[in-house]
């Protein structure tokens, strides 16, 4: 009897071992692919590397470290939310810090991800240029950098992984080309203002270029005046009543982001006019805020910049991590809109 009662006790233990084996093993990995599946996300989002130890296996999350250039519009704040709502949702460590468009401030948030021994950094560069220093000191610590929404003008693509973002310069040729259509029988000058974005960064640079260039092909559109408005609207507003009063024939406004427009919007209605018909506004981005202005008549055209960047970013994340290869650039899918346009688009925007 003594044996009977031995043996099944034996017996017992080594079936509750292998059911406890189970749950820690394949049954675990199952659930997480199951997951996975249901969210048509990989299995292995969160995963940087196993460590063993003994009969331990443990996963480490991704640690990301991201700077953002400020709050400094609406796009830049759903660029935020996107980013933030999407490191959330794959179970990445989001290490965030806000550059409050100053340069100095990135360059420490990225060293201090350098010191903190991050898995990978991600930014938006407030200027394009100034940053191969501290973008190799990312690399000799063996950390890769993504670059988001803003470039920057190294001749050393080595220093980053990959670019994700909108093509600035054919914005800028999108907002041309809308205004050399509605201008190519004009027989006068048509007066351009431009509300440029901040000094020396990506897309006031680009969207600058982009835009002169088309317009370049009739000689009849002409900027009359360029200043930069910081892509706030507080500055938008300031610097259109600075050009109504040193120009009284303005007849068109082209503004690098939908924030200036909106303040250049109170400056000119403060003046007595109207916008969308005594001065045609041209912008770029299409948030909510831009895109009811142009339902209401108040922007003629908007070029769309998404700034939904958050997914694209952390399967580019991902990757790097893992060691996989990625395109140099990702650029984002967008589009246009008319007055008409917003007002049907407007109750389905995301931002």
């Amino acid at each position: 009897m003594k044996v009977k009662k031995r043996w099944g006790l034996a017996i017992t233990l080594a079936v509750m071992v292998s059911i406890v084996t189970a749950c820690g093993g394949n049954n675990g990995g199952n659930n997480a692919n199951n997951t996975a599946n249901a969210t048509n996300k990989p299995a292995e989002t969160t995963a940087v590397k196993e460590e063993t130890s003994g009969d331990t296996t443990s996963t480490k999350k991704i640690t990301l470290g991201f700077s953002q250039v400020g709050a400094e519009s609406g796009w830049r704040t759903a660029n935020t939310i996107s980013i933030q709502d999407s490191a959330k949702e794959v179970g990445f460590d989001l290490k965030f810090s806000d550059a409050q468009q100053k340069q100095e401030n990135q360059i420490k948030a990225i060293r201090s991800f350098i010191q903190q021994k991050v898995d990978a950094i991600a930014f938006s560069p407030v200027v394009e240029s100034g940053w191969d220093t501290v973008l190799k000191e990312a690399k000799d610590a063996g950390i890769p950098v993504i670059l988001t929404d803003r470039a920057v003008d190294s001749a050393d693509t080595s220093l980053y992984k990959t670019f994700i973002g909108s093509d600035f310069i054919e914005e800028g040729k999108k907002a041309g080309q809308w205004l050399v259509d509605q201008y190519k029988d004009s027989q006068e000058d048509v007066n351009i203002v431009e509300l440029q974005g901040t000094t020396g960064s990506a897309p006031a640079n680009d969207r600058k270029a982009g835009f002169q260039e088309i317009i370049a092909s009739n000689p009849k559109l002409k900027v009359i005046a360029s200043q930069t408005g910081d892509f706030t609207r507080a500055k938008g507003k300031e610097v259109m009543q600075a050009f109504l009063k040193a120009h009284k024939d303005i007849d068109v406004l082209y503004a690098h982001n939908d924030d200036m427009a909106l303040g250049a919007i109170q400056a000119i209605e403060a003046a007595g006019l109207v916008p969308g018909k005594d001065i045609i506004i041209i912008s770029v981005d299409a948030v909510k805020d831009g895109m009811q202005a142009a339902a209401d008549g108040k922007i003629n055209f908007i070029v769309e910049c998404n700034p939904l960047l958050g997914p694209q970013l952390m399967e580019a994340v991902q990757a790097v991590v893992d060691g996989k290869e990625i395109d140099a650039r990702i650029v984002t899918k967008e589009s246009t809109f008319t007055s008409e346009q917003a007002k049907e688009a407007l109750p389905s925007r995301q931002y």
